[in-house]
């Protein structure tokens, strides 16, 4: 009997919490979001979805609505016209993702939208073209004559509202809010707790000359109280403070602030764009660095790949973090590099120019924990373990985790790029118009990081995610690409994939013969796929069938994909493969074809109760041995299958739970 025949199933259990075996895919946000298509309309117009075009691809291609949350959004474009919503809970915070349109020249404009509670006035809020509206191929430019226009959408939020359960908020284009157009696609209300007190043993920034007020340049201040804070915590009070170059944070640094809604470093309209030297950076260089409460803000407008970062990045060494931290309009919202037990969680990386959160050089036992990503520039999450500088650690055994990711207008929603037993999991990937909700890939440089250990992507949620670049043509919701690495040693397992925009999942290889890489040793475990093909013609609720699949191996793909509980639409694959669109393999005329390996599955099943996790399988399969594979803290997810240690009973079994041990893989095998 083969191996794979006699492997019947992988089951997962996330073993740091028992509450976690019960929560919902995607960070847990203090905010409501309210969409402008589901608000009562007065005279607006709600575009999208997208209708039947004749091109393929010019329906996800270049519109406003394929940006927006959801596929849809309100265009108001009459004075007098408005959205309005009913309040769900108490509030004092408001953000607004909005489109105004950009100015022939490509420089941008100011406007304003007109803020009603309750029918009465409140105040108006600032909008701007300056920093979104890019246009021709990557990198892109700022020059509309270059056509395919992208990035639409920027935010404006605003504290200090008093608003109840039951109010009506309105938003409304008035004859003083000079845009031609003015697009809502959503609303966040939130709550936001009072300012945080100075912290016992801190430093002001203020007694070093610091101004609250955003009008005095505050670098040197900043600097100064970091440098003789002597292990005491340098505290940012509330207020805005303008910050025009590089803050360094050497080891045993903390900086804390009254709250992100409460203290912002901001950086210079007239000097952001001038040089990255007069840019916001908070570079670590060093261990022990503690940031946390507070926002940064950048006027960044173009991408120039060559240039530094701004946001936070630099090197954090051991024992580090970086909490409750709001990043908008940089290049990047966090690029970290060398690393080990980095912990980065409550963040919110907005309408940055390039990635939200990269791990890249030397990151290792890195957790990104509670973040959102929205409207990026490039990949919400990534996992990209480059070499362009010396690697301090070994890159691997990093997690994403119980984040969200949303709406970039590039790239994708969490990828992984190499490394050793880096994982994707619990999270929700929303909206992604131009790439694929999880991406796992040998596309980029990562010198000898290859592939290795197990590497996996687990308890997602992915919506609207497979769309088109013209890189890349069609993605998948979930692509798997090892084009210039061998990818072996993959898990993914207990997706939801629903109304992926082209394929749900995709394996390819692009690149000639000779240098393309394999997957091998992949499992594809309780996959749920509903709904594909949603945004290629002729757009309808069932697949279409016509040339896009639910899963599909493209004529470049080699290697292999072992499938174990597949469900698309509803239907399940079992052993044997299935024909027309919920599954094609195409691979053809390579030196190595590409294989489905279908597995039956005996149905092992769960639960937790107190301190122990029960597991039965079905008695045909009394007598077989469970086998686990678990990653202990900092060690990652190991490649062996050890005999699962507990109390043995026919086709049951109950073992201890380790709260402190991360996820944990189970297989039954015939031995």
């Amino acid at each position: 009997m083969s191996y794979l025949s006699r492997l019947l199933a992988i089951i997962v259990f996330l073993g740091t919490s028992l509450q976690v075996l019960r929560a919902a895919p995607g960070a847990n946000v203090p905010w409501t979001t309210y969409e402008a298509e589901n608000m009562t309309i007065n005279g607006g117009t709600v575009i999208g979805p997208p209708t039947q075009v004749a091109s393929r691809n010019a329906a996800v291609l270049n519109t406003i609505q394929m940006e927006a949350s959801g596929g849809q959004a309100v265009a108001l474009t009459g004075t007098g016209q408005y959205v309005e919503f009913t309040a769900r809970s108490n509030a004092n915070a408001i953000v607004v993702r909005y489109c105004v349109p950009d100015t022939t020249d490509g420089t941008g404009t100011n406007s304003t939208i007109s803020l009603y509670l309750n029918t009465n006035f409140v105040q108006k809020l600032p909008v701007t073209s300056q920093y979104s509206w890019r246009y021709g191929a990557y990198p892109f430019s700022n020059n509309p004559d270059s056509g395919s226009p992208r990035n639409f959408f920027d935010e404006v939020r605003l504290i200090g509202l008093t608003l109840h359960a039951g109010d009506k908020v309105r938003l409304e284009k008035d004859a003083d809010d000079t845009a031609a157009y003015e697009v809502i696609d959503l609303v966040d209300l939130e709550n936001v707790a009072a300012p945080l007190a100075a912290p016992p043993n801190s430093l002001s920034i203020t007694s070093y000359g610091a101004d609250t007020n955003g009008v005095n340049d505050s670098t040197a201040a900043l600097q100064n109280c970091i440098n003789a804070a002597g292990g005491k915590t340098v505290w940012v009070p509330p207020g805005t403070y303008l910050i025009t170059g590089t803050i360094n944070l050497p080891s045993h640094t903390t900086v804390q602030g009254a709250g992100m809604w409460y203290t912002t470093l901001l950086g210079s309209a007239s000097l952001y764009n001038t040089t990255p030297s007069r840019r916001i950076t908070l570079n670590g260089n060093g261990s022990n660095i503690h940031l946390s409460d507070f926002a940064i803000t950048g006027f960044l407008n173009y991408r120039n790949d060559s240039e530094p970062n701004d946001g936070l990045g630099g090197s954090y060494g051991i024992g580090s973090t970086i909490s409750r931290i709001w990043v908008e309009h940089t290049k990047t919202g966090a690029w970290l590099v060398n690393a080990s037990g980095l912990v980065v969680s409550d963040c919110r990386f907005r309408d940055t120019i390039a990635d939200g959160c990269n791990l890249c050089v030397g990151m290792q036992n890195t957790t990104v924990t509670n973040c959102t990503a929205r409207g990026t520039g490039d990949d919400c999450f990534a996992i990209w373990p480059a070499t362009y500088t010396g690697q301090n650690y070994t890159p691997g055994y990093n997690v994403i985790t119980h984040c969200t990711g949303q709406a970039p207008d590039l790239a994708n929603g969490g990828a992984i790029y190499g490394g050793v037993s880096n994982r994707i999991e619990d999270c929700a990937f929303l909206d992604m118009p131009y790439g694929c909700g999880i991406l796992i890939a040998g596309t980029f440089p990562v010198g000898a990081n290859v592939f290795a250990g197990m590497t996996v992507a687990q308890r997602c949620d992915l919506s609207r995610c497979g769309g088109y670049d013209p890189g890349w043509q069609w993605r998948g919701a979930v692509t798997l690409c090892p084009q210039y690495l061998n990818i072996t040693n993959v898990n993914l397992n207990h997706l939801n994939i629903t109304n992926s925009l082209s394929y749900a999942v995709q394996i390819v290889s692009p690149g000639s013969s000779s240098t393309v890489g394999v997957l091998s040793n992949a499992t594809m475990n309780l996959i749920n796929i509903s709904t594909y093909g949603m945004q290629v013609p002729p757009y309808q609720a069932s697949p279409y069938t016509n040339g896009v699949y639910g899963v599909w191996a493209r004529s470049d793909a080699y290697g292999s994909l072992n499938v174990e509980g597949l469900t698309v639409n509803g239907a399940s694959i079992g052993s044997i493969p299935a024909l027309g669109s919920a599954l094609s393999n195409q691979s053809s005329g390579l030196p190595q074809h590409f294989a489905f390996n279908f597995l039956p599955a005996p149905g092992i099943t769960s639960s937790a109760s107190g301190n122990s996790l029960q597991l039965s399988w079905p008695a045909i399969y009394t007598g077989w041995t469970l086998q686990v594979q678990t990653n202990a803290p900092g060690a990652g997810i190991g490649v062996n299958w050890d005999i699962v240690p507990g109390s043995t009973a026919g086709n049951r079994m109950s073992i201890p739970v380790d709260n402190t041990v991360g996820s944990v893989f189970f297989r039954l095998i015939d031995l």
